[in-house]
């Protein structure tokens, strides 16, 4: 698995950052018919112990977070009542998070949460569960042609208005791939 995501992030174009990303973006393909993921826009990362983790990008629920009124997000299919949290900071968190683009962290751990919730500042995202993949399902879906593969940006994941970009992202990945 760590090879399939270095190859991918290789194999993006090159972000203009000091810090290279540790993060693609996974847009199903129209023909992706596993309802988690249909039409979905998925931020995936590699976790220093070479699991491939990740939150949807563009499934808000209707659900509020009770403490702060924050919309939660489908996150993915894992641990659904497990509450994580896509975040800015300028420096590494205090407890366990991944770093997935430069200044943008992935966490569920509380000492990161609890602060985040406290401070209403909207530097982060609420997820209800993530997405997951056991070792070699993802290479195995993308063998399939199940995903569209981008370079992932903070811009797109904290975007505040979801609704189309999952139909925006396959237009830019179908443009990408008629200029090759």
């Amino acid at each position: 698995m760590r090879g399939l995501l270095l190859f991918l992030l290789l194999s993006a174009p090159a972000l203009a950052q000091v810090e290279p990303p540790n993060a693609i973006l996974l847009v199903a393909k129209p023909g992706l018919l596993d309802p988690n993921f249909r039409e979905t826009v998925v931020l995936v990362t590699q976790t220093e112990d070479a699991s491939t983790v990740g939150v949807i990008l563009n499934r808000p629920t209707a659900r509020k977070h009770q403490q702060t009124g924050e919309t939660l997000y489908f996150g993915g299919p894992v641990m659904r009542e497990v509450l994580v949290a896509l975040f800015r900071a300028q420096h590494a968190p205090d407890g366990a998070a991944f770093s997935v683009l430069k200044g943008v962290y992935l966490t569920m751990h509380p000492a990161n949460i609890e602060p985040l919730l406290a401070q209403h500042a909207g530097n982060y995202r609420l997820y209800a569960g993530f997405a997951g993949w056991a070792p070699g399902q993802l290479e195995i879906e993308m063998q399939r042609d199940g995903w569209y593969v981008l370079p992932a940006s903070a811009e797109l994941a904290f975007r505040k208005d979801t609704a189309g970009m999952w139909e925006e992202m396959v237009r830019k990945a179908r443009g990408r791939v008629a200029l090759r």
